[in-house]
């Protein structure tokens, strides 16, 4: 079973619906009791950084994705599910993230529009292997709507343009982060998941 963790915060049924559209027992949950024995946990997030870190921490299931990470479960953080594996974000002084990766999350520059809401092309970066981002296509586009993001880090696996060089995949062991939507991605989107499946030992 896979665990979508749901914190009151927007549609998550997207995130699940690609899962299973993968093959994968994915499953809305929003108390810490239903993940046990989840063999992969999944952390989207819309909206904004503090509210979600917030709405993550009352709902108790912050307990269950550190519990995950410090286990070497698969997790995979999608968009501000994403941000929250860092330490901090500019959009909320003083709320603190999860602190599993290393960094603060980071306004886009400005002279371009925020939010950036488009399609853009992801950039590996060179030596960072990346479980994540196995057999994409060559030019692989992914789907972006978000005006934060995490600094540039050793965690880094990918960037995209947009005002300069913005983060968009991170990995840290079996801890996997995507600032943009993979379940809006369309092919490449559930390529991507579908590694993380793989992961999970679900495929």
């Amino acid at each position: 079973m896979l665990a979508v963790l749901d914190y009151g915060i927007g549609n998550l049924r997207s995130a699940q619906k690609a899962l299973e559209h993968l093959g994968a027992d994915a499953r809305l949950v929003s108390e810490p009791a239903a993940a046990v024995g989840a063999s992969g946990v999944v952390l989207p997030g819309v909206g904004a950084f503090g509210r979600c870190a917030l709405a993550l921490r009352d709902s108790g299931l912050d307990r269950v994705a550190r519990q995950a990470i410090d286990a070497g479960l698969p997790f995979l953080g999608i968009c501000v599910g994403f941000q929250l594996l860092y330490e901090a974000s500019e959009e909320a002084p003083g709320v603190a993230g999860l602190g599993v990766l290393p960094g603060t999350v980071r306004c886009l520059a400005q002279g371009v529009k925020h939010p950036q809401m488009q399609w853009n092309v992801l950039q590996r970066r060179p030596g960072a292997p990346s479980g994540l981002l196995d057999a994409l296509p060559e030019v692989p586009w992914v789907y972006f709507v978000h005006s934060f993001a995490p600094e540039l880090t050793d965690d880094t696996t990918a960037t995209c343009e947009y005002g300069g060089t913005v983060v968009a995949a991170a990995e840290r062991g079996a801890v996997w982060g995507t600032q943009f939507h993979p379940e809006k991605s369309s092919r490449t989107g559930l390529a991507v998941l579908a590694n993380f499946v793989r992961a999970t030992g679900q495929a």
